[in-house]
């Protein structure tokens, strides 16, 4: 078997979000954010793709497996003892906003939350994990969408420049790797998690979505140039959702239409923070949906300056692409669209599964824009069986990320520099895009089921000790 030679200090680990672990959701003087109105099961998706939701809970309709998620907020020490056994280098997590600043707009950070993250940082050092933390997943205050419009809003920019100030003022002595929007882009699909609005029916989407996206390329610039004045050895990136596109064939008509769907999901937002100006083939996209962005004086300037130091990024799929499409060959599943790709398999949600894609999506991200990359997000999500011996065999699981590390090998020796992986879901947690327990991720099963019965056990699947093996050897081991 092939090894690989991983750079030395590789960041290996986990990656999980505060919103779908943490639960918690009414403790410690917390506010509600965006994911404690989601509700889990179908509904979810349906919501997140289409216009007019209310952002209220409906406790008469729906169930909110985030209000509880898996309780990391109470069982923290627990779960990190699991990750330092796994030998984890880095664990990625992000901090909730509305536990700083319950509802976005206070003049004052919330004692309660800032002393919690300093319990979740100290026991993770205490084992040798870095954290590596997400300024803003998915969980936008609630009274900030509800009072202000969400991102559209150019005050929100200031809200935010303070939570960032005061997460890096108290943790700077502990936390060296931060990103700020997790999936930015992910708001062309679904507004309403990333940019903290629905899309109502009568309204233009075009420019809404656009001048939320100026606010937070503002925001994220504020950010970075504060993380280097404040933690001078501090690394902040950007992360994106990056799903190479592919052309259905070679009808130059499908390969011009996948470069553009190319050039819009992936390039955009990664083009404003990390080359720090708006790319040329947006101007044309502008024009053609007549979006004419306001912008204050000094924004393009600032934008320059506050450029990231490297890019995050989640895989998880790839996607296919032709001018002229058919229902019937729609990618049913694939979360971000497209056709079916007869040469992959899929997964239990639909998911197309494409290891190779991982090796190409690393070349193009480091030909365009030569600086670090880290792979953030990449797993598999599946149904587990607990087997009558206690046994979990996710071997499909290991196998699955077996060949995506492979392809990260592959990129290293293309000369890509890679920082770290830390795959998705490393526990069991609350699934983001359908809002279930069954969708499972992790390394470590949580007792925890869609009907909300369960008993928040904790238990290790195959896959736990075959990533201890690929930590320890440096993945040599795969």
């Amino acid at each position: 078997m092939e090894k690989f030679q991983f750079p030395k200090g590789f960041l290996w680990g986990g990656a999980t979000a505060a919103n779908q672990m943490e639960g918690g959701f009414n403790e410690g003087n917390k506010g509600l954010n965006i994911a404690d109105v989601l509700p889990g099961g179908k509904e979810r998706y349906d919501i997140l793709m289409n216009p007019g939701f209310d952002f209220e809970i409906h406790t008469d309709q729906y169930s909110y497996p985030n209000h509880e998620a898996i309780d990391f907020y109470h069982r923290y020490k627990e779960d990190i003892a699991l990750f330092a056994e796994m030998g984890f280098k880095a664990f990625r997590m992000s901090i909730a906003w509305t536990r700083i600043f319950p509802n976005g707009d206070e003049p004052e950070a919330n004692k309660e939350g800032l002393a919690f993250y300093d319990r979740v940082f100290d026991e993770l050092h205490k084992y040798g994990i870095e954290p590596v933390v997400t300024i803003s997943h998915y969980e936008m205050p609630l009274h900030l969408v509800k009072e202000y419009g969400g991102w559209r809003n150019r005050q929100v920019v200031t809200f935010f420049e303070k939570y960032v100030h005061a997460v890096f003022n108290r943790y700077k002595n502990k936390v060296k790797y931060w990103m700020t929007f997790n999936e930015i882009n992910s708001g062309l699909v679904m507004p309403i998690q990333g940019l903290g609005f629905s899309i109502q029916k009568e309204e233009d989407k075009y420019g809404p979505t656009f001048q939320a996206y100026h606010h937070q390329f503002v925001a994220s610039a504020i950010a970075v140039k504060a993380c280097h004045e404040i933690i001078p050895h501090s690394k902040i990136g950007c992360m994106i959702l990056f799903a190479p596109v592919y052309s259905f064939d070679c009808n130059p008509e499908n390969v011009m239409y996948a470069l553009r769907e190319e050039q819009l999901f992936n390039y955009f937002c990664a083009d404003v923070q990390v080359r720090g100006e708006y790319p040329s083939f947006i101007k044309r996209y502008f024009k053609e949906h007549d979006i004419e962005l306001e912008m204050e004086e000094g924004d393009l300037q600032l934008i320059k300056e506050g450029t990231a130091d490297y890019i995050g990024f989640s895989y998880y799929m790839s996607r296919t692409e032709k001018k002229v499409k058919a229902d019937s060959e729609a990618a049913e599943g694939n979360i971000i669209g497209g056709i079916r790709n007869p040469f992959l398999k899929t997964s239990d949600w639909g998911w197309e599964i494409d290891p190779e894609g991982l090796r190409i999506s690393l070349n193009k991200l480091y030909d365009r824009y030569q600086k670090p990359l880290f792979v953030v997000e990449n797993g598999l999500g599946a149904y587990d069986k607990v087997e009558e011996d206690g046994s979990i065999n996710d071997d499909y699981r290991i196998d699955y990320l077996r060949e995506h590390i492979r392809a990260m090998g592959e990129a290293i020796e293309d000369g890509v520099e890679l920082m770290g992986y830390t795959s998705w879901g490393c526990i069991d947690m609350v699934s983001m895009s359908s809002g279930e327990f069954s969708k499972r991720y992790g390394f470590i099963y949580v007792d925890k089921h869609d009907d909300g019965s369960g008993t928040l056990e904790r238990k290790r699947k195959k896959s736990f000790f075959w990533y201890k093996d690929v930590i320890g050897t440096n993945g040599e081991e795969i």
